[in-house]
């Protein structure tokens, strides 16, 4: 079992001040230290970057750092995952080569917020089956605090987690609080893991933002109406509240009781009230909690956890010109984006016309400026150079799929099963990768055809492989409705409802739910997606803490 260790407050609190300087005196200090941290850069900066791939059993990083550094930092993720895997009792599948999450260190934080579009960016992640991508500033491993990209890695990290583990639609402060409360983890040079530490990242949040009173806490209803255009103190508190009900001791069995009357179909506020009792000591004793000296955190030692190895490699000289284009295209662009990214990609396709990798660039960069023709060819002469290079069957099979659909009715009978080629290809390569089952279902489905049992069976597994991604499950569960197998289509829709960032897909989820209500068991029921005009926008926790 973990220890349970104390962590002095002292710590919190001086951190809070140090991050708070105000006044012309500290400004020049500031001023001064990065002016001289800037010249030590460009006096150890190599002229060139050169990129570097770190491997593990459930990551994939790519970083200009050294790889002692990468290799560290992939181990560190790997600790992270086995740690939460230890404290929540339950054990994932290993994914497959390239269903594991993919991380690109992108620099600092103007190259993080130009890549994002927001200034307010400091990281952020997107959940798509086969294709898992985070973007992170340079997080260098240490076992001292982490920089707040970490941080923001490891808690998107947290919540992609809680997907793949369970399938109980979390609160939106239990999740967000869940989310902050392993995302405050430290990693010890001894091997092993810190988990429930005093998030100190929120400190100014907790004590100069202004205050959510535990009813918003605990409704995200109640919490969406409020008409405060303040930064609040929500993920703070969240996270106050989750430390308290899980190290506290205070309120034994509690959780667990609050948990059970969610699943028995109590809304957020009757079940809060029914597990903890009066709200109002609720919030009294979390207030007391928070100006405590001391709180209990969570000891893993080494042997408690037992990571897999993590392997470097250096890129290609080919691969090494291409990688800062192709996060442009993973990060996701416009047709507009695409037409002025091409251009390069193509120049560097040119100077190294038999690197298979930068060929499956190019046919990204192609597809994403809508030259499917272009797309196809280039992924055909990477998978000449080099049949292993899976991108390259992606980015085919995608180009196929759009000409079969753009061709005439007469002629897709015929176009969908070369559509397929590509996927099948990659499906004999990697069994467990889910797009080839995804689009074998959606290649009878787009023809007007009932899918077999096989393809249902596909899309199912693909689900199975993928619970992060919520469009997947949207669209499974519509096939389960439409079998007849309405308990487990909304079983499968709900955590997407109750999302409170679930936006345009939370939306349509929330109206499948509404829309099988009253359908009966075994009854076939065709749900037909409502158009949503103006999706939920919500705000993500991938953006810098502000002071108030």
């Amino acid at each position: 079992m973990p220890s349970a260790s104390a962590f002095r407050l002292e710590h919190f609190i001086w951190e809070l001040h140090r991050t708070a300087i105000r006044g012309d005196w500290g400004k020049t200090i500031v001023r001064r230290l990065i002016a001289a941290f800037c010249c030590i850069i460009l006096m150890t900066t190599p002229a060139q970057a050169r990129w570097r791939k770190a491997e593990s059993e459930h990551f994939v990083i790519y970083a200009d750092d050294s790889a002692r550094d990468l290799e560290r930092f992939g181990n560190m993720l790997e600790r992270f995952h086995r740690a939460m895997e230890f404290v929540t009792s339950r054990t994932t599948e290993t994914p497959s080569l390239s269903n594991r999450v993919t991380i690109y260190a992108v620099g600092n934080s103007a190259d993080m917020r130009r890549l994002a579009g927001d200034k307010k960016i400091a990281g952020f992640y997107s959940a798509r089956a086969g294709g898992s991508v985070a973007f992170v500033q340079d997080a260098y491993p240490t076992s001292g605090e982490l920089p707040f990209s970490a941080v923001i890695l490891l808690h998107e990290y947290a919540h992609y987690f809680a997907s793949i583990s369970t399938r109980f639609p979390q609160p939106l402060w239990m999740s967000e609080g869940s989310a902050e409360f392993y995302a405050s983890a430290r990693f010890p040079s001894d091997g092993g893991v810190e988990i429930g530490r005093p998030a100190i990242h929120r400190a100014n949040d907790l004590f100069y933002a202004a205050d959510v009173p535990i009813r918003e806490l605990l409704d995200a209803d109640l919490y969406a109406k409020r008409t405060s255009t303040r930064h609040d103190a929500f993920y703070g508190r969240a996270w106050l509240l989750f430390h308290y009900l899980s190290l506290s001791g205070e309120r034994p069995g509690q959780f667990r009781a609050y948990t059970d009357a969610l699943s028995a179909g109590l809304n957020a506020l009757a079940a809060a009230e029914q597990a903890f009792g009066d709200l109002d000591r609720l919030e009294t004793d979390l207030d007391n909690y928070l100006r405590r000296r001391r709180l209990m955190m969570l000891n893993l030692t080494a042997t408690m956890i037992t990571p897999g190895e993590v392997h470097v490699s250096e890129l290609s000289d080919g691969m090494n010109a291409v990688l800062p284009l192709q996060v442009r295209s993973k990060r996701g662009v416009t047709r507009e984006e695409a037409l002025e990214l091409l251009p390069e990609v193509r120049a560097v396709a040119t100077s190294y016309p038999d690197d298979a990798g930068v060929l499956a660039a190019l046919a990204e960069a192609e597809l994403d400026a809508g030259n499917d023709a272009e797309a196809i060819a280039a992924a055909d002469r990477a998978i000449a150079a080099d049949p292993s290079v899976l991108n390259a069957y992606v980015q085919k099979g995608y180009a196929l799929f759009n000409l079969a659909r753009e061709a005439p009715a007469d002629q897709r009978a015929e176009e969908y099963p070369v559509a397929m080629e590509a996927f099948s290809a990659l499906n004999r390569i990697e069994p467990d990768h889910p797009l080839p089952l995804i689009y074998y279902y959606r290649s009878m489905q787009e023809l007007g055809e009932e899918p077999t049992e096989l393809a249902r069976k596909a899309l199912e597994r693909a689900s199975q492989l993928a619970p992060f991604d919520r469009s997947l499950a949207l669209e499974v569960a519509t096939m389960l409705a439409g079998e007849g197998k309405i308990a487990l289509a909304r079983a499968l829709a709900a955590p997407l409802a109750f999302d409170p960032h679930g936006g345009r897909l939370g939306q349509l989820a929330q109206h499948f739910m509404g829309a099988t209500q009253e359908a009966e068991e075994t009854t076939p029921f065709r749900w037909t997606p409502p158009i949503i005009v103006d999706p939920i926008v919500v705000e993500e926790p991938g953006a810098e803490p502000e002071p108030d």
